[in-house]
């Protein structure tokens, strides 16, 4: 699994590097500058002949854009190399560097030059390639003066743009970014990818991200626990159940869904639905019992079991006890999918989980009935996974949507640790954390999921790995990479703006299919 670091984690990893296994800052750096060029060369083709422009600022990140100066001119490029900060400014490893490259130039045996940026001075016109180096992993904030005044000038050039580690104008660790912020075809990062790549504004702007070997081993760049780690195929295709050859239907993992009211007959009907298209091998349906003539007509293989329902049409204090008969033959269950905000069925929520002895997805509006609860209102120690959209999130722990949406991974760390559950923020991207502190970040689905019914989906998914027998954090993760792999496949089928929840409940056969 792809570990993700944040800025203090690499920061770290860098100094280790030098401290402990005695590799020279330079050699850092000149290893990042070379890597660079190589991953543009392979983007972009020989860089040969192209006019090439690298902003460089003051610290370590302008450093790496003096060496790929140097290394763009060594291969033909015409450079141009902007300083936006004072030429005293400069110092430690960058300043040598900076150096290097006034030499270069100065001798004329190369096609580098090398200029400060005065106030007034205007940019090149229409270079081919942008090298963005003006700053690294450690900047927060919003970007003024000269770099602000660069980054508008990148924006607005017509030229492929590459940034070095990240996007100059966002947050490495959070990948929030202010009004100014370069927005790469490519961004070339040091060593390991950076949490900022793929979360927050820093996902749409970094481009394609390839990664750059720097000579740091990797044992050095390995975390015990508290990790951030990005799901690819193989780490789902790790978690997906076996399926022997013994397998029948009540081995095969059995999920039994309560969920549904009078208004919201849908949501439990597909994550129904989705837990059996994910391999399980029985799926019951606990629902009031109004619904079952609907039901019945649109479900085939799915066991239905109505439950005594409240006179507004929903789950009350009167379905507990059958609800929990059904519990006897379940691996697992999946509570909320459209079990309304009806206070009854808010109390039917809190008691069943309460007294429930078997792992619970808990989705949708059952979230709403956590508000304020303690864990040990959880009762039983077996695992809870809580699957909440920003909205729900916020109502859960009383953090604005804004700053969750915007703080994605810590948000939903702090929130598995006050739980003492796994947590599964959905949203773009979708984040995964344990009670442990590690958190997932996933690296499927698109935008045409955000509509009416995927969330159900996806507790269904989740379920059925699950009851198959796979860890609940697994289950967790892998379910997430799952539902989305199925969500790009329903866009291939129907466009982002045609597709809908059941098409991706369809799609998740072909979904898991990828993974074998």
């Amino acid at each position: 699994m792809d570990l993700l670091a944040t800025a203090d984690l690499m920061r770290g990893f860098d100094r280790q590097a030098i401290a402990s296994l005695g590799i020279p800052g330079l050699a850092l750096m000149e290893n990042a500058g070379r890597a660079f060029v190589d991953e543009l060369e392979r983007a972009r083709g020989p860089i040969r002949g192209m006019e090439v422009v690298v902003l460089c600022g003051k610290g370590n990140n302008g450093g790496d854009g003096f060496v790929i100066a140097r290394h763009i001119a060594n291969r033909g490029g015409s450079v141009l190399a902007l300083l936006l900060a004072p030429r005293r400014s400069v110092g430690g490893d960058a300043r040598t560097n900076l150096d290097i490259a006034l030499r270069m130039s100065r001798a004329g045996r190369a096609s580098l030059r090398v200029r400060e940026l005065k106030p007034g001075d205007g940019f090149p016109r229409r270079p081919d390639v942008i090298v963005d180096a003006i700053f690294g992993t450690g900047f927060t904030g919003d970007a003024r003066g000269p770099a602000a005044r660069a980054i508008g000038w990148i924006n607005g050039a017509e030229a492929y743009v590459a940034s070095v580690d990240i996007p100059s104008g966002v947050d490495a660790t959070t990948g929030t970014a202010g009004e100014s912020a370069v927005r790469a075809d490519l961004t070339v990062a040091m060593g390991l990818a950076k949490v900022g790549h793929y979360v927050g504004r820093g996902a749409e702007l970094s481009g394609v991200v390839r990664v750059a070997d720097i000579s740091i081993p990797p044992a050095l760049m390995s975390v015990k626990r508290g990790g951030v780690f990005r799901v690819t195929s193989e780490d789902a295709a790790g978690v997906m159940p076996p399926r022997p050859r013994s397998a029948h239907k009540y081995n095969a993992g059995s999920v039994l869904v309560i969920g549904g009211s009078r208004s919201f007959s849908g949501a439990p009907l597909m994550a129904a639905q989705a837990a059996l298209r994910t391999g399980a091998g029985s799926v019951v349906l606990a629902f009031p019992s109004s619904l079952r003539t609907v039901l019945a007509r649109r479900l085939t293989e799915v066991i239905l079991a109505p439950l005594e329902e409240t006179p507004g049409g929903t789950l009350g204090e009167g379905s507990l006890e059958e609800a929990f008969s059904r519990t006897s033959r379940a691996d697992v269950v999946a509570l909320g999918p459209g079990i309304s905000r009806d206070e009854e069925a808010l109390r039917f929520v809190r008691e069943f989980l309460s007294k429930a002895d078997l792992p619970v997805v808990v989705d949708a509006d059952a979230l709403h009935a956590l508000k304020g609860i303690s864990p040990a209102g959880f009762g039983s120690p077996r695992p809870r996974i809580l699957t909440p959209h920003t909205g729900e999130f916020s109502a859960l722990t009383g953090v604005p949507s804004a700053e969750a949406d915007a703080h994605r991974v810590e948000a939903a760390r702090k929130a598995a640790r006050s739980f003492r559950s796994i947590v599964v923020l959905k949203g773009s991207p979708t984040v995964t954390a344990s009670a442990g502190g590690n958190v997932y970040v996933n690296s499927t689905g698109n935008p045409g999921m955000a509509t009416v019914g995927s969330g159900d989906v996806l507790t269904g998914v989740i379920a059925g790995m699950l009851a198959q027998g796979g860890s609940p954090e697994g289950a967790a993760w892998g379910g997430v990479y799952v539902h989305g792999k199925a969500g790009d496949i329903a866009r291939a089928r129907h466009g982002m703006r045609g597709m809908v929840a059941t098409d991706i409940a369809e799609a998740l056969p072909e979904a898991i299919a990828t993974l074998a």
